[in-house]
């Protein structure tokens, strides 16, 4: 029944993040990704919304949380991941997270384009 609650959340959440792409389309590669900034902050704000309501609330926590914001965005699994190391007292840990999670996806993103590309 889980697994079920994540897929139909998923579901609705890849397909809010396709619409956004929809109503708010890039020109070219070279113009500002406004569809991915705008998803990111609002799946990082409607985290911190939800995150607090539903920490008791299974069912409904794998639905809209690991769900359909992990279908719309995983930036804010991150965003909450970070905040979590910062609000237990982990500053510098948080710090490692993010900058790893970002200097690292940059590297790892760039060496498999690498890799394919030449």
């Amino acid at each position: 029944m889980n697994a079920l609650l994540v897929a139909l959340g998923g579901a609705l959440g890849a397909v809010l993040r396709y619409s956004t792409g929809l109503a708010l389309p890039r020109p070219d590669a070279t113009a500002f990704p406004w569809a991915t900034l705008g998803v990111n902050l609002a799946g990082s704000l409607a985290i911190g919304l939800l995150a607090p309501v539903l920490a008791r609330h299974d069912a409904a926590r794998l639905l809209l949380i690991t769900g359909v914001l992990g279908g719309f965005t995983t930036f804010s699994a991150f965003s909450l991941d970070a905040l979590t190391l910062v609000q237990a007292g982990r500053p510098g840990l948080a710090a490692l997270y993010i900058a790893g999670s970002v200097l690292g996806g940059l590297a790892l993103c760039a060496l498999g384009w690498r890799i394919v590309v030449g």
